[in-house]
């Protein structure tokens, strides 16, 4: 790894720490997994990934990767935590998982070494715990081909997601180990959307996700004032007749 790779050692060093505890459905990645079915069907029912080359972006111990490859994509999950990753490997050894694969690089590397490779890109609950996240960004437009498409998602800057996601997730109701999110860190739905469109993607579908914390519940919705997700496309290329006008 080169000496500018854009992640934050603390960052990287919190979530290895809790590596062994990825696949623990009662454990600190509870609320991962319980997501996980809603973000599966909701970018699947966008671009379907079966028979598709799929990539995961900050995969950590592969949740979403390993599902996505269970519904028949032929995904690669990346991050630069090592031990999460073997934790991922580990997964899928276990539970059989097929068409899943993990490498510990970063998402500007792989860019600069296959561009224009991927169907579907995902980068999801990630872009929060990076120092630069436009540039995460790019490298998702350059990663995937014309005409795929790109899904992130993240949590909204404000003083509601200030107290449900870090004061009530993280502090009352324990959901979420102390420290999982800065609040400064986080993301408005404005400034993606900014971010895409630099990148030169075109955002066609957005989604909120709420909780009930009492039910343990989760659903989308149109309310993007917490957590929320993008999806975008990148413009295909054009054809012949239209590029000779």
């Amino acid at each position: 790894m080169t000496e500018n790779v854009n992640a934050d050692p603390a960052e990287l060093a919190k979530f290895s720490e809790l590596a062994h505890r990825w696949w623990d459905l009662e454990s600190e990645f509870r609320p991962l997994h319980e997501i996980n079915p809603l973000r599966l069907e909701w970018i699947d029912g966008i671009a379907p990934i079966s028979q598709r080359r799929v990539l995961d972006i900050g995969c950590g111990g592969g949740i979403l990767a390993d599902s996505m490859a269970r519904k028949g994509a032929d995904v690669l999950g990346i991050d630069l935590a090592g031990k999460a990753l073997k934790v991922a490997q580990l997964h899928a050894l276990e539970a059989g998982t097929r068409g899943v694969k993990y490498q510990e690089i970063s998402a500007e590397a792989l860019a600069a070494e296959q561009p224009g490779s991927f169907d579907v890109v995902t980068c999801m609950e990630m872009l929060e715990h990076v120092p630069q996240p436009a540039s995460v960004i790019q490298a998702c437009a350059t990663l995937v081909k014309p005409g795929g498409w790109v899904f992130f998602s993240t949590i909204n800057r404000s003083l509601k997601s200030f107290m449900l996601a870090i004061v009530g997730a993280e502090y009352v109701l324990g959901m979420l180990p102390r420290g999982t999110h800065e609040y400064a860190k986080l993301i408005r739905p404005s400034e993606l959307a900014g971010y895409c469109r630099a990148a030169s993607l075109d955002l066609r579908h957005t989604r909120g996700m709420e909780h009930n914390p009492l039910t343990r519940r989760y659903w989308l919705s149109g309310d993007t004032s917490v957590n929320y997700m993008f999806a975008t496309q990148k413009p295909a290329e054009p054809t012949k007749q239209e590029s000779q006008g």
